[in-house]
């Protein structure tokens, strides 16, 4: 573990420097670690693919002496995880969500199948058939990193972004797949969209996935799409 200032209230744990489900582990393992047994001063955790971002309040974490805050908090950080290992993290939630592919919903299908010079079919039977991991949410709330994409359908990201995505529209984005929470701009391929609501406020849980999560993606038609929609 590598740890570096971030700011004057933040430090970055680095984990590794690849995107991987060992290096995933380790950072499930620290994380889980850190919401187990918070050190003096913590105000939260930000998992992201390669490292852990732990926020901290200065005044709080107990410096001595001529110490600072930063190297007090460090020192909790790592005692507290100076055993901390990847083999005891509990199975991950398994998560369905229904796509409705094609079409409207889903314009940049077509120019995917293209792009591999496959059908369009084919597209969606090799996206239903992926079991995914959800490697970091970021970019805006909500919106999951979703590792597991057949090589056969990674395509580059579009060279015109969209101003406007509609939320639940199912992406492509090199190497990785995703679901839009909300409206945004964006310029993954869009294959599909979700009539979850992938981001919800008034939810207890606001986002549908969390970092650790194994997603499955399952067809429906348009008549389901609209039918759950409503």
């Amino acid at each position: 573990m590598l740890f570096s200032p971030l700011g004057d209230r933040a430090v970055l744990i680095t984990l590794g420097d690849s995107i991987d489900e060992a290096t995933h582990r380790r950072v499930r393992a620290v994380t889980a670690r850190i919401d187990a047994e918070p050190p003096a001063g913590f105000v939260d955790r930000v998992p992201a693919f390669a490292s852990v971002t732990v926020h901290y309040e200065p005044s709080c974490v107990g410096a001595t002496g001529d110490q600072s805050p930063h190297d007090a908090f460090v020192e909790h950080l790592r005692r507290l995880l100076s055993d901390v290992r990847d083999d005891s993290l509990p199975p991950p939630r398994v998560v369905e969500i229904p796509v409705c592919y094609g079409g409207a919903l889903g314009p940049d299908i077509d120019d995917v199948a293209r792009q591999h010079g496959i059908a369009a079919r084919e597209v969606v039977d090799i996206h239903v058939s992926g079991d995914y991991l959800v490697y970091m949410v970021g970019f805006m709330p909500g919106f999951a990193y979703l590792g597991g994409l057949s090589p056969r359908l990674a395509t580059p990201r579009r060279q015109t972004p969209r101003t406007a995505v509609p939320a639940g529209s199912v992406g492509i984005g090199g190497e990785q797949t995703g679901v839009y929470p909300l409206v945004s701009p964006g310029g993954w391929n869009l294959i599909g969209r979700t009539p979850l609501r992938i981001f919800d406020i008034d939810r207890d849980e606001a986002a549908l996935l969390a970092t650790g999560d194994r997603v499955r993606f399952r067809a429906i038609s348009i008549d389901e799409f609209n039918a759950w929609a409503e």
